[in-house]
């Protein structure tokens, strides 16, 4: 079976369908470049649009898809969903459950990165932007500002920005970690994007601690199909669809 990953339950899933005797090849598209991979085997990079996946899955007999991706991949999904529809192969989905709205939030929703960079507060502190390396060009003009990024990775392009600083780092973050870089660097604003891992809450959990405005960029709409929320629910969803492995 084919695992879309590129995420922790990617990772999670692929080890957890390895484990219980599947075959498994984890496909990533490549943006990262530390990445991790799991048990069983890999690949990266595209697939060439819908009738380019259609194809690999024609071609390497991929009895099942799980779409273990970020939950901001919206053209993946929409090509995975295409692409099985096509071919006849089952597809399950994995989607995390979102972040709410706490009491003590001061939360600014967003459709996307260019209006969240329009819409973050100038201050006398730093902005701290968790929104992944490619966006970070949406900050370029904002020169009343302060940016420090978070990313895995540096991004392609060199940041043009005067007052921009990086942060090269992976989750999981503890909220003591998390307090501490509030701290250290003046953080009085974070722009983030809605994206529900547990292993990213702790930077809100200490934004409403220290009244710190929150701009979020808002899921795409929801998938249609077999989601699951856990990659328990959704490795049960494989074995209930495919059966026990074969020998």
């Amino acid at each position: 079976m084919l695992v879309l990953g590129g995420s922790t339950e990617g990772f999670a899933a692929a080890e957890a369908l390895v484990a219980r005797g599947y075959d498994v090849v984890t496909s990533f598209a490549g943006r990262t470049k530390r990445r991790r991979d799991p048990l069983g085997a890999s690949r990266v990079g595209g697939f060439g649009g819908v009738d380019g996946f259609a194809a690999y899955l024609a071609v390497e007999d991929i009895a099942l898809v799980v779409d273990a991706t970020h939950p901001f991949a919206s053209r993946m999904k929409s090509n995975a969903a295409a692409a099985c529809a096509e071919v006849g192969t089952p597809l399950i989905h994995i989607d995390r459950p979102q972040w709410t709205r706490q009491p003590g939030d001061d939360w600014r929703v967003v459709p996307d990165a260019a209006a969240a960079a329009e819409l973050a507060p100038a201050s006398d502190g730093v902005c701290f932007v968790t929104l992944g390396r490619q966006h970070v060009h949406c900050f370029e003009q904002r020169h009343d500002l302060e940016l420090l990024f978070r990313v895995i990775d540096p991004p392609e392009q060199p940041c043009r920005h005067p007052r921009a600083s990086f942060l090269f780092d992976r989750g999981p973050f503890s909220v003591e970690a998390e307090r501490a870089l509030f701290e250290e660097r003046r953080v009085t604003c974070l722009v983030t994007k809605n994206s529900g891992s547990s292993a990213a809450e702790a930077k809100l959990t200490v934004a409403r601690e220290r009244g710190v405005p929150v701009i979020i960029v808002d899921r795409p709409a929801p998938v249609d199909g077999q989601v699951f929320a856990t990659v328990d629910e959704a490795v049960a969803a494989v074995a209930k669809t495919l059966g026990a492995p074969r020998a």
